[in-house]
């Protein structure tokens, strides 16, 4: 049998643009609207609402006669308002042809709000739809706090859904306007509207305030409603609308219910809308989020690589992404393994080892390595003396505007522990005439320095790797050399790639003549 389609009704451009202080310019919304519907494939959106601004029309207006050329313009809506015929005008007057108009949804506020008793509030309703259809206006109804109504006064909810039947509307909305509603309820209730009417659409609308948009959706489709309503990001007064990505994927994976959404640009939607609002999406939001498939503990790394046996139905090729294996101090082998297997290099067990040891050592530092990281720290751990009989165990180094650096060390060399501190023209300058201190009193010649790089993988990160080759000469005669260091501090990379000039010399001079 097959599943049953959901519609999704996306709000981004409408209910979306509640955030506080977020405003789309015409050409953003007419961006925002031609992805959602060429390559999203939502099913409709709620772009706009009547007599807002002259930006709002020239929005819709822009819309409108693309998607009339299109053939979609019937999957355009504008929210309108009980206002006679003033919604009905400035909609057919911008090219708009469906129109969801708002009304109250609980007697509270038809009479708190309005303050009209409900028969006229529902003659007004029936004068406007009327009208809507008089200038060929589709009609969809919100029941504004539907949520509370349904709940407070179903007689009243009752009359007006009844008064609405007649009048030839195609769909009815059952918004949870302040997002009181638990899975429980929006599911006893939905069911409620559809065992009373079975002929209406009911589509359900959710808010997030107690994070609960998503999973009231699920319970809303599962009661007999036939459409959810959405929006990028979550995006939406307080704390936002159900999030497009996350209701999609629930549906299609958790009911038997499914929807016509192209997965594959969810994440290309939900970055231009990032982008145009400037609300960044959290790294750990589901579907779209940067490191929602990113696994960070070694045994899942380990489980995966075995038999995917930390994989969910969310893979990530159904959203155009790969699976990320992060490299920090939970990082084992596996881990390794598969970002290897990725660049294509292959490493004897000894050099992976090492290389885990060192992940493990920058991620006690609070980094992470990246996959753009791995080469330089691969490097790095591969030009490592086998032998290190010199530590630099401690190292300070101070700049100041007015005064010359100083820099302090101690290292230890065969059970010696040796500390200098000297000043020089830059930090890593005053770094080097300690050191050259600290080996007069071992009897050992530095080699003269030759060159001095410093590399960043590329991606601008300003917490990136940073990978520091100096190359040494140690006499007129002799052939140069170099060593590296790899950090999230240059300096320290530049000291680590001392270190290991030191235990290459060392070592030499341990070697019998």
């Amino acid at each position: 049998m097959p599943k049953a389609r959901i519609q999704i009704m996306d709000t981004t451009l409408r209910d979306g643009e509640q955030t506080p202080n977020v405003s789309y310019t015409p050409s953003e919304k007419f961006q925002i609207a031609q992805l959602l519907l060429r390559e999203v494939k939502v099913d409709r959106i709620e772009i706009a609402s009547a007599r807002v601004s002259a930006g709002e029309a020239e929005a819709v207006r822009r819309i409108t006669a693309w998607a009339r050329k299109a053939g979609c313009h019937q999957r355009i809506e504008i929210l309108g308002y009980v206002d006679g015929h003033s919604s009905v005008d400035w909609i057919v007057e911008n090219g708009g042809a469906v129109m969801n108009l708002l009304t109250k949804g609980s007697r509270l506020h038809c009479e708190r709000q309005l303050r009209l008793t409900p028969e006229r509030h529902f003659k007004d309703i029936a004068e406007t739809v009327r009208y809507a259809r008089k200038r060929r206006l589709t009609v969809n109804v919100f029941l504004e706090d539907w949520s509370a109504g349904v709940r407070d006064s179903f007689d009243y909810v009752f009359s007006h859904v009844s008064n609405l039947t007649g009048l030839g509307v195609k769909r009815i909305f059952l918004p949870d306007t302040l997002g009181n509603q638990s899975p429980e309820e929006a599911g006893r209730y939905v069911e409620l509207m559809t065992r009373t009417w079975p002929g209406v659409h009911f589509e359900y609308h959710a808010h997030n305030d107690y994070g609960l948009a998503a999973a009231n959706c699920i319970a809303a489709i599962r009661a007999g409603a036939r459409g959810l309503h959405t929006s990028v990001n979550g995006m939406g007064e307080r704390a936002g609308n159900a999030r497009l990505g996350e209701v999609v994927a629930s549906v299609n994976d958790l009911t038997d219910s499914t929807t016509q959404v192209n997965e594959a640009r969810l994440v290309a939607i939900s970055e231009m809308v990032a982008t145009f609002s400037g609300r960044p999406v959290s790294e750990n939001a589901p579907v779209v989020g940067r490191d929602v498939f990113t696994q960070t503990a070694g045994i899942h790394a380990d489980g995966d690589s075995k038999a995917g046996l930390y994989a969910n139905k969310l893979l990530p090729r159904r959203f155009g992404r790969r699976r990320r294996y992060a490299l920090g101090k939970l990082a084992g082998k596996a881990s390794v393994d598969q970002n290897l297997k990725a660049l294509g290099i292959k490493l004897l067990p000894e050099n992976r080892d090492r290389l885990l040891e060192r992940i493990v050592e920058l991620g006690d530092k609070k980094h992470m390595v990246t996959a753009e990281d791995l080469p330089l720290l691969i490097a790095e751990v591969l030009d490592r003396p086998d032998s290190e009989i010199f530590r630099i165990e401690r190292y300070q180094m101070l700049s100041t505007n007015d005064e010359l650096p100083t820099a302090s060390l101690r290292l230890t060399y065969a059970g010696q522990s040796i500390e200098a501190r000297a000043n020089g023209d830059g930090g890593y300058d005053a770094f080097m005439k300690a050191l050259a201190k600290a080996a007069r009193k071992l009897d050992l010649k530095l080699p003269a320095l030759v060159d001095y790089k410093v590399r960043i993988p590329p991606g601008g990160r300003t917490g990136a790797l940073v990978e520091t080759t100096i190359t040494w000469r140690r006499s007129a005669r002799s052939q140069p050399f170099t060593t590296r260091g790899v950090d999230s501090d240059q300096l320290a990379a530049a000291v680590m790639a001392t270190e290991k000039m030191l235990n290459l010399i060392a070592g030499e001079r341990a070697r019998p003549k």
